[in-house]
């Protein structure tokens, strides 16, 4: 599907902890969207030049709807939030490669998150349901301390949580969480800073699992054109003809035996 440059319609928008925003917009891309992709959302202010890419917590395609849930993170993130119901904003779309939904058809999977890589998992979670396909699906995600978005995780599927406080589930993050409650699976999907992910890679090779990884990562284009976002390989990139990878068009899912985190 060609990606595309559309107007957006706010039509909500709420804090739903510290910093962390749920933003739903009316748009045509609600039809192609799928999960662990992500869209390129411009700011109303000529002066910020380059988009901020959000991945997609939610799509409702009968209502024209996809939803993001970020996190303020700068300026550019700050302005974003304080946009109204009612209000445009122009968003590039859909972007990246996603989750491939079909490994997990007959095994048992885990998806995992952490921080503010907790909202794409959660339409992973759906979609995987949906499908009807997998043996089980069980969510492990890890906090700092606000569980945002739990209560509907737990409506999707059962939930094993981590707080780096203590305050809810295992003490730790996801791993310790993993180990307390002897989570295991054949497939894992993981979204989260590149610890969590570097730990997932390392768990499914000694386990021989399968595992796909959503590389976070600071973008500009978000179109594969300023190489801004790369990640080392295994094998060669056509592109550049170098073990590297360009993140927003060939991610941000990957294989996790495919890169070098």
């Amino acid at each position: 599907m060609a990606k595309q440059k559309t107007s957006a319609i706010i039509r909500r928008q709420d804090r739903i902890a510290e910093d962390i925003y749920d933003l739903r917009l009316e748009t045509e891309l609600a039809q192609q969207a799928g999960a662990g992709q992500f869209v390129s959302v411009y700011l109303p202010d000529a002066s910020r030049l380059l988009p901020r890419p959000i991945s997609i917590c939610g799509i409702d395609r009968r209502a024209g709807e996809v939803r993001l849930v970020y996190r303020i993170a700068g300026g550019g993130t700050a302005l974003l939030s304080g946009m109204k119901a009612g209000e445009r904003l122009d968003v590039l779309g859909v972007l990246g490669n996603g989750f491939p939904l079909e490994r997990a058809d007959g095994k048992r999977v885990l998806v995992m998150g952490g921080g503010i890589g907790i909202p794409p998992m959660l339409l992973s979670a759906k979609m995987l349901q949906e499908r009807g396909r997998a043996l089980g699906v069980t969510a492990v995600l890890g906090y700092r301390s606000e569980t945002f978005l739990l209560n509907e995780f737990e409506s999707v599927c059962p939930v094993i949580v981590a707080t780096e406080d203590g305050s809810r589930g295992s003490r730790g993050n996801v791993m310790d969480a993993m180990k307390e409650h002897k989570a295991v699976a054949d497939t894992i999907f993981a979204c989260g800073p590149m610890p969590m992910l570097r730990a997932v890679k390392k768990l499914a090779e000694a386990n021989n699992m399968e595992a796909y990884i959503s590389l976070e990562e600071r973008m500009a284009c978000g179109v594969g054109a300023c190489l801004g976002c790369v990640t080392k390989t295994v094998g060669i990139d056509a592109h550049s003809m170098v073990r590297n990878s360009r993140i927003c068009t060939d991610g941000p899912v990957y294989d996790a035996r495919d890169v070098e985190i």
